[in-house]
């Protein structure tokens, strides 16, 4: 039941937001913004691996 309710929340039509944009830099924005959070991921997920992999080579 909760996830139902947080899919519906999370639900994005990009293809309707696109179509009502005011101008064509709206859609480099909506690129933008789809992509940062597996750009953050990423990042940390390196992030967490070179910390263990030099922890580990210290040892």
């Amino acid at each position: 039941m909760i996830r139902a309710f947080i899919y519906v929340l999370q639900e994005v039509d990009i293809d309707q937001k696109l179509k009502d944009a005011p101008d064509d830099s709206y859609a480099i924005g909506v690129f933008i913004g789809k992509l940062l959070p597996f750009v953050v991921l990423v990042i940390i997920a390196y992030a967490i691996y070179r910390y263990n992999k030099n922890r580990i080579k210290d040892d």
